[in-house]
Order: structure tokens, then sequence, then C-alpha cells
């Protein structure tokens, strides 16, 4: 391979190193360049530029005769102007302004674009010298074989890949992203509460050892007989105690339809607008994304019969939900509203929906 071609692809992949090192090692606090900084529209444009740029470089890799003039070109548009842009922006997606988990989500996305393109650049690198050795052995170059082919394009995919999921999110904001993962951990409860309907405690008191040891082996018919009135009450048990669960259960799903069509959809960069905003909107995320884990620790307790451990996880299910209703009873932009502006609607759903979440936990209360 060419000098010249031979040390840009190992400068690309040491700035591939060093911009890893870079992102694992972000600061996490807001600077002044943030602040005023388009950092997402910057990511957008880098990601496209991007993948344009590898989408020539790998083209170039497996099309003979391969020209190192043209991949050089190439690389250096990559090493110069892409790569740095696409670092900086994902650098000033600082917590501060865009909150830690979409911070977070950004530094993942870019570093894993960063990782299957330093796999992309080996590919080229190994066609190149492959070409560069034909050359020298026999005075001309063999057409790219398929694995080598294959090799290039499932490299490129993955980049196409990393970079589309970047410009996703990127695209979307952090209001965008915030809903997604709110719809996920919606879609997590109702599954929960669908099991639950779903769940026959009377199916949990079989008769296998009785019909196999018959009568005499288990203690005779009147022991039989007490076992049978204790089975008709523990199922009595869990039977009433699955109704008490999904009463509480489904106002507590009803906090992700109503937060994500009154405070999130439409809500803009309303929540973005203030430092108070950005944590609350932190807040609201940490409260929504403990409730299915609760729930599901819930229902575990219940089919086993746990009903003190049960009721526990759902207190903390309505600690959850409830710190998240209040969170955002007022709109974002609550303190510039006029005073005689129509009353909001979320804000008396609110009002309703802990009157409601007070008399469908006074079941739970007592155990």
């Amino acid at each position: 391979m060419s000098k010249q071609l031979s040390v840009i692809l190992g400068t690309t992949l040491t700035l591939i190193g060093q911009f890893q090192t870079a992102l694992t090692t972000s600061p996490t606090t807001a600077t002044e360049a943030a602040k005023d900084a388009e950092a997402l529209p910057l990511l957008t444009i880098s990601s496209n530029a991007l993948k344009a740029q590898i989408t020539k470089l790998s083209l170039l890799a497996i099309t003979s005769p391969f020209t190192h003039s043209a991949v050089i070109t190439v690389l250096r548009e990559l090493n110069e102007s892409v790569l740095p842009s696409i670092v900086t922006a994902s650098l000033l997606v600082t917590p501060a302004q865009y909150t830690k988990a979409f911070h977070s989500e950004v530094l993942a996305l870019v570093k894993t674009t960063l990782t299957e393109l330093s796999t992309l650049i080996r590919e080229v690198k190994r066609v190149g010298e492959k070409k560069d050795q034909e050359k020298k052995d026999t005075g001309k170059e063999s057409d790219v074989t398929k694995s080598e082919k294959d090799a290039v394009m499932l490299a490129t995919g993955r980049v196409w890949d990393a970079c589309d999921a970047t410009t996703d999110v990127a695209s979307k904001g952090v209001v965008g992203f915030v809903m997604r993962r709110v719809e996920q951990w919606r879609d997590l409860v109702r599954d929960a509460v669908e099991e639950i309907e779903d769940w026959d405690p009377e199916e949990e008191d079989d008769g296998f050892l009785d019909d196999v040891l018959g009568d005499e082996e288990n203690g005779g018919s009147d022991d039989n007989e007490d076992d049978d009135e204790d089975d008709e009450e523990e199922t009595a048990a869990l039977q009433e105690h699955k109704k008490s669960t999904l009463r509480f259960l489904k106002p507590i799903a009803q906090v992700y339809p109503a937060v994500i069509n009154n405070r999130l959809k439409n809500a803009g960069n309303a929540p973005l607008a203030s430092s108070s905003g950005v944590k609350k909107l932190e807040s609201l995320m940490l409260s929504l994304q403990a409730i299915p884990d609760d729930v599901d620790e819930a229902a575990g307790a219940l089919y086993e019969a746990n009903f003190e451990t049960c009721a526990e996880y759902l207190r903390k299910t309505r600690k959850c939900a409830t710190q998240a209703v209040e969170l955002v009873a007022s709109p974002w932009d609550a303190a510039e509203a006029k005073d005689d502006a129509p009353a909001d609607k979320f804000a008396t759903w609110s009002k309703t929906w802990l009157k409601v979440i007070d008399e469908v936990s006074k079941p739970i209360e007592k155990n």
C-alpha cells in the first residue's frame, strides 16, 4: 500500500480511538459554548455527512481499480471535518441542557457509530493491502471477491444504521426522546396489567397429590375436607387481592397516556427553556421509569400469595406515580400564563386522579 494511504488510514483509526476516549471522559457540566450552540442540528448534519462519506468510501473499496487518491480524499474529509463535527456536536449535548438520559443516549449512539466506522476502515485497509500486493506480485489487480465485498458492505450497513439512529434521536429532540421512553414504560405497565387480568387464581389450586395418592395417603376424608376449605379460602383471598390490585393499577396505567398527550406531545422546547424545566423533565422520567419494575414485583408477589410484599411494591408504585403527576400538574410555561387563561385540562385531571388513587389505595394500606 502507498505510504500516504497507509498513513491516513492509520490517522483515521487513531482519531477514532481518541474521539472514543473524549466521549467516555466528556464533561458533565454546561459550558458557555454549549448554551449557545445548535448541538442537535449539527449532530444531524454531521451524521448525514458521515453516512455520505462512508458510502463513497465503500464503493471505492469494492470497485476496481482501487484508486488510492480517491480513497485518501474521502478519508481526509472524514478526519478534518466530519468526525470532529459529530464528536463536537455530541459533546455539546450536556446533561444540564438536555437531561442526563438524553446526554447518555447521544454519547452511546456516537460511540457506536465510531466503533462501526473503525471496523469499516479496517476492511478498507485490508482490501487496499491485498490490491497493492497483487500489483506487486503480478503487475495487475483482480476484482474484489464476494467475501471481501460482503465484509465491506456489512460494515458499511452497520455505520449507516448507527448514523440513522443518531439522526433519528437528534431530529426528534429531547422531548421526542422522552416521549418514546414514556411510551415504552406505558406498554410495560399495560402488559403487566393484562397479565394479571388473565391470571386465574383457581388454576393455582391443583389436586395433583389427591388424585395420585388417594384419600388414605392424604390423611383421610376429614382432612381432605379441611384442605378443600383452606384451598377455597386461599383462592377467595387471591381473587379479592387480584381485584383490588387491578383496581389500583388501572389509574396508574392512565398516568402515561395523560402525560404523553398533555405534557409531552406538542410541548416543543418549553421543558428545556430553563434549568428548572430540565430538572423537572429528568425527575418525571425517573418516576415513570421506576413504575414498571415495581408493578412486576407486585405481580410476582401476588401470584405467590405474598400480600404484604405485593402491597409494599404497590405503595412504591403509588409514590412514583403521584410524584410524576404532581411534577407536571402545571403546564411547562405556567409562570407565563395569564390570570384569565382557561383552566388547564391536565391540571384538572390531576386533581381528580389524586382523589381516585387515594380511594383505590385503601385496601392496600390495610396490608
